[in-house]
Order: structure tokens, then sequence, then C-alpha cells
């Protein structure tokens, strides 16, 4: 018992003393991104706070101790069960069926041919799944929740965090940029950068970019971003629906052995339990039961901790050993799934925003 005490005391006072440059170092971040040409520019409080744990574990390092001691995926977790109050399916239905029929055949699409690449890669199923889930519904969280729904390598969940932070970054410098040379009605332009680009901070500030109201006016600067935000929701409300059937794949294919049963136990035990606070939260929301004002109150507070979970990412992550890990290969799977769903998203949104269902807001 008093092995156990001691334990406990010193796994707590680890913690404490991590957090304390977590703290700081997200403190930074925050600031950072609050600067006037960084905000033009959408390099967000995220993009600072991974590149800041980055440079000090690749630099002066972190220490091992302390290392132990971050807690990215309670983090993590909890903002994104704090996301749930920001989807609210009234404004997802606002869009309505083009938003909903996008979601599910970009992601089923992009799913499938990034898991298919990373296979051919020689990604092992549980890193190819993690990869997959991350460039195809919404970045982070979902390569969060699909880690946990097959039980991945925290490494290989980590790589793809970082590399879907340091892509989004020049996509959401250069997707407004395309939109507007491809002469993209606001409403497609917004259907694309919301379906591709993988982090919700990221889609918004593309959405603000492509069609600036000073220059083309309140209405088309208006579509451009509500489309792109609704259509990212759309996605994001998709998640606990993919890490369910990962689970429940994983378990009765993936991992089964020949004669055996799986139990509902298995399945159960794999399902990342926080997407229940998630959809348990987005209901709460949508059925009013709690006031949807207070999202404005949640989106504070889980920025405060996915600042905290970023820069933590960025301490427990060495470049090298991510260099190392699969030859570069994660890396040109990632990368080309990603032009395959800039594609594929660029004509689904041009046929249902641009033809059948055409927006005016």
């Amino acid at each position: 018992m008093a092995e156990e005490k001691i334990t406990f005391i010193e796994k707590v006072k680890s913690s404490i003393l991590a957090f304390i440059p977590v703290l700081v170092l997200a403190i930074l971040a925050v600031w950072v991104s609050q600067w006037t040409p960084f905000r033009v520019y959408g390099l967000e409080y995220v993009f600072w706070a991974i590149i800041f744990g980055l440079l000090v574990s690749n630099t002066i390092g972190f220490p091992e101790k302390l290392r132990a001691g971050l807690r990215t995926e309670a983090f993590i977790k909890t903002g994104l069960v704090l996301l749930g109050a920001e989807i609210v399916f009234s404004k997802i239905l606002a869009i309505g069926v083009p938003g909903m029929i996008q979601a599910l055949l970009v992601i089923l699409s992009v799913w499938y041919f990034a898991y298919y690449i990373s296979q051919k890669l020689g990604l092992s199923k549980s890193f190819s799944s993690v990869l997959a889930s991350g460039v195809s519904i919404c970045g982070v969280s979902a390569a969060i929740a699909a880690g946990g729904a097959v039980k991945g390598d925290k490494k290989e969940v980590a790589y793809v965090i970082s590399i879907v932070v340091l892509v989004a970054i020049p996509m959401l410098l250069g997707q407004p940029f395309i939109a507007r040379a491809l002469g993209l009605p606001p409403d497609v332009a917004g259907a694309w950068i919301g379906g591709t680009i993988d982090t919700t901070p990221a889609v918004v500030a593309a959405g603000e970019l492509t069609y600036p109201k000073e220059i083309y006016g309140e209405a088309a600067a208006k579509t451009a971003l509500t489309v792109a935000s609704v259509v990212k929701l759309s996605q994001n409300a998709l998640i606990g629906i993919v890490a369910f059937l990962l689970a429940l794949y994983w378990t009765l294919r993936i991992e089964r052995n020949p004669g055996e049963k799986p139990s509902l136990l298995e399945i159960w035990y794999r399902f990342p339990k926080f997407i229940l606070g998630f959809i348990f939260t987005s209901l709460l929301v949508s059925t009013s039961i709690l006031d949807p004002n207070i999202s404005e109150i949640t989106k504070l507070i889980r920025g405060w901790f996915f600042a905290f979970a970023f820069v933590s990412i960025g301490l427990d992550t060495n470049f090298k050993e991510l260099l190392e890990l699969g030859g570069g290969k994660p890396a040109v799977a990632f990368i080309t799934a990603q032009v395959f769903n800039i594609i594929i998203t660029l004509v689904v949104a041009y046929i249902l925003f641009g033809i059948i269902f055409p927006v005016k807001i």
C-alpha cells in the first residue's frame, strides 16, 4: 500500500512539474498568435503551440523524468468533449443535405484511398487507420479517436497529429488563392476548404481569407466562411461513428483469432469513451438543454486544453525519431492522400454546391 501511495504522489509531482513549462509555452503560443500578421495568415495558437514544443524538445531537450508527467491524452480528450458543445445539429442542417452528402462521400473515398496507399507503402494496419482517419475526417480529433479505437502506438498518433498541423498551414494559405484563381463561387470554395483542411481553426482562417469582405462584399465573405465551417462541423460530427466502426472492425476482423467469438465487452474496451462525452455534450446543446451560447465559453476553455495538448505533443516529439518512423513513408502516404482529398473534394463540392444545391447567405 505504501509503495502505491508513493508512486501516486510521484506521478502527481511529475505532472505538476511537467505542466509548468507546458503552461508557459501555451501562454506564449496564444500571445504570439494574436499578433496581427499571424492572425491575417491564419497562424493560430495550435501551430505555435506545437512549434514551440518541438523547438524545445529538439534543441535544449525536455527532461525524460518530466516527459512521463505530460498529460497529452487527458488534455486532448477533455478538449474534444468540450468540442461537442460547438457541434449544434441545427447549424449542420442549415446547409443540410449537400454538406452531409459531401462529408460522407469524402470521408469514405479519402479514408479508403489513404488506407490503401499506407498499406502499399508497408505501414501497419493500425498506423494506416490512424493516418487515414486524420486525413479524411478532421485531422487531430479523428487521429486521436482512431488511435484509441485500434489501440495504436502513441508515437504513430503523435506523428499524424504533427503532420496534420504542419500540412494545414500551406493549405490554408494556398487554397483561398487557388479558389479565387479558379473563379469558384463562394459556397463551392467554402465547401472545398471545409472538406480538405484538417483543423477547424485553419478552416475558419482559410474561409475568411477566401473572399475578404472589403474586396468581395459581405455576402460572398459570409457564404464562404459559413459553408466552410458547417462542412467541417459535418465531418466532425461523424467522429463518433468512425471510431465505433473502427473498434468494431478491429475486434471482429483484424485481431480476431480463428474460431474465436469476440465479445461486446472487447468492443466496449476498444471504443474511445471520451467520444460518448463528445456526443452527449453535442446533444445537450443541440436540444437546448444547455444554452447554445455556452459554446462561446467551452470554445475558450477547449482552446486552452488544445494549446496544452499541442505543446505536450511537441515536447514529447523528436524529429529524428519521426524521420526514422517508417523511413519517411508515412509522410508520402499522408501527402499523397491529401492531394487526392483536395482533388476529389473539389469535384464533389462543385457538383453539390455549384450545380445541385447552390447556397446563398
